[in-house]
């Protein structure tokens, strides 16, 4: 396919002052024409934020609330009971992480870490499905804790239905690029998403200033959909290197491009810097949903993103790879994993 030189397949980047909200309702349930419409909202906000909300996405908020009811029930449990299943006891990167142990921005947290605590939740594939056969890594069984009961069942719902509304959002990406709809289709048969339910707990004062609830930097793969409670604290930066707030807006999921989805488009989608600020005095939770291709896809400067004035900026990976390498240098413990 050749490249198209079509102004809204530019990157326009912008001071933005706000983050745009787009209603996700007639791309799910419109005509072809409206369809392409929100899609070409959701490039726009693509190229020139990296983040956008959506409403009126077809998840029940009752599920969402729920979701965030069976994540404090985890969180509340005892140290010792959560390290249980911590992550550094599974192969495939999944279990649960104690306050330091991502740091996300190495270079001005260079000994603590985040303030945050989480668990890593992906596919649970059983020990005899062809991917754990073959040892793809990343790919295996979950962690799930022990005498929560209805607690595995209510975060596998809540993965299954972000799944669905992963893949509607990469149709939405493939009409924006100037694509077939079904384009990415192909990559998502055994998407590597990762469900991730987080916690920060209030900063005490004698916590190092540098040390952030989430430190500075950018998601790892194709797109993000968050859910966050009433709490606030995430900050998107613009262009000129002001810290945006993204506050809570009822009934909406924050939504933004992760690095992998950057180098697919040769930077027309912006995968944006933000960060987390702890409350003093309030716990804050969130739950965001990486949703990431199959392990070996190949991530390729797409044809619709380059001409001969704008070559591709990378070289070729794969999906697997490159998310490996980034966890790598996010989590400690796999310094020395493959």
């Amino acid at each position: 396919m050749a490249a198209i030189e079509n102004p809204a397949l530019h990157h326009t980047c912008t001071r933005f002052q706000s983050i745009p909200v787009i209603d996700l309702q007639p791309f799910l349930n419109g005509d072809a024409q409206q369809r392409r419409a929100v899609a070409s909202e959701i490039g726009a906000a693509c190229r020139d934020v990296g983040f956008f909300y959506i409403k009126n996405h077809g998840i029940d908020q009752r599920l969402i609330d729920e979701t965030f009811i069976q994540a404090k029930r985890f969180f509340t449990l005892p140290a010792q009971t959560k390290s249980e299943i911590a992550i550094e006891k599974s192969p495939h990167h999944r279990g649960y992480f104690a306050i330091g142990g991502e740091n996300l921005d190495p270079a001005k947290q260079r000994h603590d870490g985040d303030y945050k605590e989480g668990i890593k939740i992906g596919r649970d594939l059983p020990s005899d499905h062809p991917l754990v056969i073959a040892q793809t890594p990343l790919h295996g069984p979950n962690q799930w804790p022990k005498d929560l009961p209805g607690w595995q069942d209510s975060m596998q719902t809540y993965y299954d239905t972000c799944q669905q509304l992963g893949l509607q959002l990469m149709h939405a990406f493939a009409l924006a690029l100037e694509l077939p709809e079904n384009f990415f289709d192909e990559f998502l048969q055994y998407p590597m998403a990762t469900l991730g339910p987080l916690h920060y707990p209030p900063k005490p004062n004698n916590r190092h200033e540098s040390q952030l609830g989430a430190g500075a930097h950018t998601d790892f793969g194709c797109l993000t959909i968050l859910a966050q409670d009433n709490t606030g604290g995430l900050q998107v930066k613009n262009s000129a290197g002001m810290w945006i707030d993204a506050p809570p807006i009822d009934g909406t999921f924050v939504v933004n491009i992760g690095d992998m989805m950057a180098r697919w488009t040769n930077d027309l989608f912006a995968s944006t810097m933000h960060r987390v600020i702890s409350h003093p005095n309030k716990h804050r939770y969130s739950i965001p949903f990486f949703y990431d291709p199959e392990f070996d896809t190949p991530v390729v400067c797409l044809d619709t993103c380059q001409n001969p004035s704008n070559p591709p900026k990378y070289p070729a990976t794969t999906g697997g790879r490159y998310l490996i390498d980034r966890i790598n240098a996010t989590f400690d413990y796999r310094e020395n994993r493959p």
